[in-house]
């Protein structure tokens, strides 16, 4: 018996065997698609819910300390660890170093900087108060006429600027910057490593008690100072007349 042909349109193809789907029931449902003005709605409906979330959260009242407390627990701790570091820290200024960028680089012991860097008291700009230790910083670099003005105005000020203010100790060309960096860090190194952290102490110190206080401190650094053997090598070296060889102890 002769079978009429099926129609084009439905045209029976192997498709292979059939792939069971063994996800439970209630994940085999999709949810039904919105188009029209039901979808525009709902869409409408999760954007607003959205933007109410983000008001919620902007306008959330904070606690009391929280503020303070981040200030100290970063920028503040970060600035005093390399305040209180034994070994001196050097600063490599590259491009612009604003907020507390800028007082990162003024808290190290020596600063280097590119003849493109820039520092900036960027706080005013935004509405801010000075932190990262910024007002114990500058007036003790500049005094507190100059740290006045790089704070109320927040203007940018460039490297040769700031080496004639004496917040950088050499501007360079930018090619010769990680060079000169390098060669700073290695004169550290061979050098009686002992005596230049008391000296950075001693220094750091002196900025925040008197005479009498910084006299003390002075004697007790240099007995300590006098029970190296790097102290014995330098004065055996002067009276030796060569160069001395440093060990760091």
């Amino acid at each position: 018996m002769d079978h009429p042909e099926p129609a084009r349109g439905h045209e029976r193809r192997h498709l292979g065997p059939a792939r069971a789907d063994h996800r439970p029931p209630h994940r085999r449902l999709r949810r039904p698609r919105r188009t029209g003005r039901r979808a525009h709605r709902h869409r409408a409906g999760l954007l607003r819910g959205r933007r109410s979330a983000r008001r919620a959260r902007a306008g959330r009242e904070r606690v009391p300390g929280d503020v303070s407390r981040t200030i100290r627990l970063g920028a503040q701790r970060l600035i005093a660890a390399v305040l209180d570091c034994e070994k001196p820290v050097i600063a490599a200024v590259n491009g612009t170093a604003a907020g507390i960028g800028a007082h990162l680089a003024f808290a190290c012991d020596l600063v280097l900087a590119a003849d493109t860097a820039k520092f900036i008291e960027v706080f005013v700009r935004r509405g801010l108060v000075p932190d990262g230790g910024g007002a114990y910083l500058l007036p003790r670099l500049v005094g507190p006429q100059r740290a006045k003005e790089l704070m109320f105005f927040g203007d940018a000020l460039s490297a040769a600027d700031a080496e004639r203010m004496g917040l950088v100790n050499r501007t360079v060309p930018e090619r010769e910057l990680t060079a000169l960096a390098a060669a700073w860090a290695g004169r550290l190194a061979a050098g009686p490593t002992r005596a230049v952290a008391l000296a950075k102490q001693l220094v750091n110190a002196s900025l925040d008690g008197d005479r009498a206080a910084a006299f003390a401190a002075e004697a007790a650094a240099q007995e300590i100072n006098m029970t190296t053997r790097d102290a014995d090598e330098g004065v055996a070296a002067f009276v030796e007349r060569r160069t001395p060889e440093y060990r760091g102890h």
